[in-house]
């Protein structure tokens, strides 16, 4: 499960991918986790537009006496659940979004002693995370990434990874029927990623994310 990424410098993502900025705002974290602010590009009146949400989609769950607790982001969704738990969202081409990544991290190692461990693509600074999002009434306009089976070369790492979208992807994820989504439902093969593992600590942050 990704729990943080970077997403880069904001002038170039907004050249990578084409879009205008709908408003002013903060540049944000440069390393982004769960409910923090990241940035996200959509279609908005057939243009792409660059906006920045808070990473993860509030749930609220129950406590023993069946109080509501605070809620968690979601920061992570399953691609096999599209078509159940995020279908309401994942069938309409404008909750569908692409998260600018330049690289993202998982915990490798044994508990307690686990390191980062950094994954980029070698042969582009910058992709595109296939993402869903929404508006809250909790954290404002929110967002979540897809995830799908890792390459089994890289399954040491983590058996899921973002589903990385190239750019004659983009509209398809954006504009497609959720039927002709599935096509992405794949392993982004392994000898295209740039590994860089790291003996830097992997700090749990003070948010932990969720997947669903």
């Amino acid at each position: 499960m990704c729990n943080r990424y970077q997403p880069g410098e904001r002038t170039r993502i907004e050249d990578h991918f084409s879009a205008e900025r709908l408003r002013e705002y903060n540049e944000g974290p440069p390393t982004v986790h769960p409910k923090e602010p990241g940035w996200i590009v959509r279609l908005a009146d057939g243009e792409m537009v660059l906006e920045q949400m808070t990473w993860g989609f509030p749930v609220v769950l129950r406590g023993k006496q069946g109080q509501p607790l605070k809620p968690k982001p979601v920061n992570n969704a399953r691609f096999d659940k599209l078509g159940a738990f995020w279908k309401r969202w994942a069938v309409q081409p404008g909750n569908r979004c692409l998260i600018p990544t330049s690289r993202y991290a998982e915990a490798v190692g044994t508990p307690g002693k686990m390191t980062e461990t950094w994954l980029s693509l070698k042969k582009e600074p910058l992709f595109a995370w296939a993402g869903l999002w929404q508006p809250s009434d909790e954290w404002g306009d929110c967002y979540t990434g897809v995830m799908t089976d890792n390459a089994p070369e890289l399954a040491h790492i983590h058996d899921r990874s973002p589903v990385v979208l190239l750019p004659d992807q983009w509209q398809t994820w954006l504009t497609a029927s959720l039927d002709d989504l599935y096509q992405f439902d794949r392993p982004f093969p392994a000898d295209a990623m740039q590994i860089k593992a790291t003996p830097d600590l992997w700090a749990r942050p003070k948010m932990k994310g969720n997947e669903q």
